[in-house]
């Protein structure tokens, strides 16, 4: 099945409201905030700094930069025209904040305009991420900053035994929402190809175990990625999804995700094409 994130524009507004709703309750997380704002402090952020977040979603990452220190103006750019609408009924009002619909490999920008670009848990779901890498080099100034964030998908588990029933769950959610599951790995070749130098690349670890909120929805999608491509039924659905809630309930529950931060610079003398 194909990552519904690469086709968003197409999928059903019930698709797009259920990816909502799940990225509103990780962005709400301690952990997750805590990791965003762990590898935003390693960006050299200018007095009245020009941001791109592209694929900013419903805009938790977009609001968090309009306080950061240093930041004068904040666009976030997404392909939805669902997501932008929520992220402009939620966070509209902020001052500095626009919002617009847009594709990362085909920004609606001016180059060379913007000193910073965010892409937070995006790039795994683009097909060609090279072409986003080529517009964030293109849009950004000389010695402007890139920073990615995103998840190691093929570490992601639920699971906490050889069999676990749950695993097929993890394996479906990654089929069916993650385009490329290595991405992360071959970020430091792809940013270096693209012209920008690597100043950090970090390892984040995420995990769920207590109070378990976001890696719930990662289990609930994936079963109802099983269930509707016909491999199995509503009552075996529903007692899979009961299992993950019964080991919250008797404190079993485990869930892991590793992340990985980049921060690169644009060349103060850019490279140019043969």
């Amino acid at each position: 099945m194909p990552d519904v994130y690469a086709t968003i524009q197409g999928q059903p507004r019930e698709v797009v409201e259920t990816i909502a709703s799940a990225l509103d309750v990780r962005a709400a997380s301690p952990q997750q905030r805590a990791m965003l704002g762990s590898y935003l402090a390693n960006i050299g952020f200018p007095s009245a700094a020009r941001v791109v977040d592209i694929g900013c979603g419903t805009g938790p990452v977009t609001e968090v930069l309009a306080h950061w220190p240093n930041v004068g103006e904040v666009m976030g750019i997404d392909p939805s025209p669902v997501l932008i609408a929520k992220a402009r009924a939620q966070r509209g009002g902020l001052p500095n904040v626009t919002f617009q619909e847009g594709d990362g490999r085909s920004l609606p920008l001016g180059g060379a305009e913007w000193d910073v670009v965010v892409i937070h848990t995006v790039l795994c779901h683009i097909p060609e991420p090279e072409r986003v890498l080529a517009e964030a080099f293109r849009i950004l100034r000389p010695g402007g900053w890139l920073a990615i964030f995103d998840g190691d998908y093929e570490t992601i588990t639920a699971t906490v035994s050889p069999c676990d029933p749950l695993g097929p769950c993890i394996e479906s959610f990654k089929e069916s929402f993650i385009h490329d599951i290595w991405l992360v790995r071959k970020l430091p070749a792809l940013v270096a190809n693209a012209g920008f130098r690597t100043v950090r690349f970090d390892s984040h670890g995420y995990i769920e175990a207590a109070e378990p909120t976001y890696l719930l929805t990662v289990v609930d999608r994936g079963v109802d990625s099983v269930q509707k491509a016909g491999v199995i039924g509503q009552p075996l659905a529903d007692a899979l999804k009961a299992e993950a809630r019964r080991r919250v309930e008797c404190g079993e529950f485990f869930g892991h995700i590793g992340y990985a931060s980049l921060i690169a610079c644009k060349p103060e003398v850019a490279r140019h094409a043969d």
